[in-house]
């Protein structure tokens, strides 16, 4: 089930009518709070919200859904008018697993649901181990030892990349496609930033994560 946030009839109507015909089942609101009352009843397979939303901004709505325990798991796609960088970044710190600015072709919309729903159907059961890091996917919990690390969303796939590839090191580039999915000027520093924050998190478990100059980063040979 997908659930479709929109206040837009026009899109609504369109997007809705998209994923059905590719076989999606939809359920669309036009407020936020029609879409909590549906939340409690069901739990989607995803989520596409618009931000410029009546009652309350896209954004307040995906930052509740993410601090509930019950829901913070259900993949989210934020849909908006906005295209600047500022926003994006916000969007997707905020938990969003991408982004898709106004106007936007069905097609791509329909690819990039598939592809989130491909990569938490990949992630759900996996959990990965590195001396005493430890990561569950399913359950999103960082263990060093038995210290639960409490990371944000991007810090998490960020580590998630690294572990899925030890002795692999990957760009710079490819970590920011893989967990932004999107690409804008200041590549080095929005990575570099994030592995920073992870490894003071990490603490000494954080000496792990191996820079390779000029390149990007790794975890193990």
């Amino acid at each position: 089930m997908i659930y479709v946030l929109e206040d837009d009839l026009n899109i609504r109507k369109l997007i809705t009518y998209t994923l059905q015909k590719e076989g999606m089942a939809t359920q669309d609101f036009e407020v936020p709070s029609a879409f909590y009352k549906a939340l409690e009843n069901e739990v989607p397979d995803l989520c596409l919200i618009d931000i410029m939303l009546p009652e309350e901004d896209g954004l307040k709505v995906l930052e509740r859904i993410k601090k509930d325990s019950r829901f913070r798991n259900i993949p989210c796609i934020m849909i908006t008018a906005r295209s600047s960088e500022w926003d994006k970044v916000t969007g997707l710190d905020a938990g969003a697993d991408d982004y898709v600015a106004k106007p936007f072709g069905m097609m791509e919309l329909v690819a990039r649901i598939k592809a989130v729903l491909r990569r938490y159907e990949h992630n759900k059961n996996e959990e990965y181990h590195y001396k005493d890091l430890t990561m569950n996917i399913r359950k999103h919990q960082v263990h060093v030892g038995r210290t639960e690390i409490v990371l944000t969303k991007k810090e998490f796939e960020v580590l998630h990349i690294l572990l899925d590839g030890i002795g692999i090191c990957h760009t710079r580039e490819e970590l920011l496609n893989k967990v932004w999915g999107y690409d804008y000027l200041d590549t080095t520093r929005t990575v570099d930033v994030h592995i920073r924050t992870l490894r003071q998190k990490l603490k000494e478990a954080g000496d792990y994560i191996e820079t390779i100059r000029g390149i990007g980063y790794k975890i193990g040979d």
